[in-house]
C-alpha cells in the first residue's frame, strides 16, 4: 500500500506551445465532487520574470498496483483569452496560490490519486505551536522517483507564530531545506486521531525561500527560512462555479502574446 500522502502530490510542468518552461509541484484538493490542482500562482503566471505559459501538464497514475504506469494530463491555461485558473488577493495584495480545476469526466480511466478536502484544513491556530514538525512534499530541483513518479518529502518546522500573518502577509514561515521545484508543495502536519486514510492536516502551500536583502553573500549563510501561504485560501478559491467570468478570485489576465 503506497503512502496516501505521496499520491496527493504530483509534478506539474508548464509549456508555451511545445516549449517546456518550468517544472514545479502541485497537489490535489477536492471540494464536493469537484477536483482541483493547487500550485503557486507564479508557476502559472509571473509577470516580473516574464513567465507566461499557456498549458500545464500533470503526471497521473493509472494503476494502483503498478505505479510505473502513468500518463500525462494536459490542461490549457487560457480559454477565449481569459485565464482558467483561480488566484486570490487579500488585504496585503496578491496571494501566491492558484487552483486549476480538473474536470473529472476528462481524467484518464482508473486514475489513482488522493486529494485533501476541507476537513483536512487546520480549524484553529491554537493547536499549532511554533516549532511543530512539518512535512513538505514535492519535487526539489526536479528530483523524484523517476520510475514510479512519486515525490520526496522534506522535514521542516513552523518558525513563526501560526495564525499570525508574518509582516502582514498571508503566510507563515517554515524552517527547512527547500529548493526550486518545490513551489506549490503542500505543507502538512500529522493529524493525530484524524482521518486514518489521510492522517494529515493541510496547513499551507510552500511558495518560496526567504532571505535577508542585506546579507553578505561571502560571509553569511542563507537563512533557510521559507514562506507558506495559509491553506484556508483554498476555501475561497474553490467556491462557486467554474466559468472564467465568475468572481474576481480567479485569474483574469489576458492570454500573453
Amino acid at each position: 500500500m503506497t503512502e496516501p500522502l505521496l499520491l496527493s502530490t504530483t509534478r506539474v510542468s508548464t509549456f508555451r506551445g511545445r516549449q517546456l518552461l518550468t517544472a514545479a509541484t502541485s497537489f490535489f484538493f477536492a471540494r464536493g465532487e469537484r477536483l482541483f490542482a493547487v500550485t503557486s500562482r507564479h508557476v502559472l503566471h509571473d509577470a516580473p520574470s516574464g513567465h507566461f505559459p499557456d498549458r500545464a501538464e500533470f503526471v497521473l497514475h493509472v494503476d494502483a498496483r503498478d505505479l510505473t504506469r502513468w500518463v500525462l494530463f494536459s490542461v490549457p491555461l487560457y480559454r477565449d483569452g481569459l485565464a482558467v485558473w483561480r488566484q486570490g488577493t487579500d488585504s496585503a495584495g496578491e496571494v501566491d496560490v492558484a487552483v486549476l480545476e480538473l474536470e473529472r469526466q476528462h481524467l484518464p480511466e482508473h486514475v489513482v490519486l488522493r486529494a485533501f478536502e476541507p476537513r483536512h484544513l487546520q480549524p484553529t491556530a491554537t493547536e499549532v505551536e511554533v516549532g511543530a514538525p512539518l512535512l513538505v512534499v514535492g519535487f526539489p530541483l526536479g528530483f523524484y522517483d523517476t520510475r514510479h513518479h512519486l515525490p520526496v518529502v522534506r522535514h521542516a518546522i513552523i518558525s513563526s507564530s501560526f495564525g499570525v500573518r508574518f509582516q502582514g502577509e498571508g503566510y507563515f514561515l517554515t524552517d527547512g531545506r527547500m529548493h526550486r521545484g518545490s513551489s506549490g508543495a503542500p505543507v502538512v502536519m500529522r493529524w493525530k486521531g484524524g482521518d486514518p486514510a489521510m492522517p494529515w492536516r493541510l496547513l499551507g502551500v510552500h511558495a518560496a525561500r526567504m532571505d535577508m536583502g542585506g546579507r553578505d553573500l561571502a560571509r553569511d549563510e542563507t537563512l533557510g527560512l521559507n514562506c507558506a501561504w495559509y491553506a484556508d485560501i483554498l476555501m475561497t478559491l474553490t467556491e462557486g462555479d467554474s466559468a472564467p467570468d465568475a468572481p474576481r478570485s480567479r485569474g483574469t489576465a489576458a492570454a500573453p502574446r
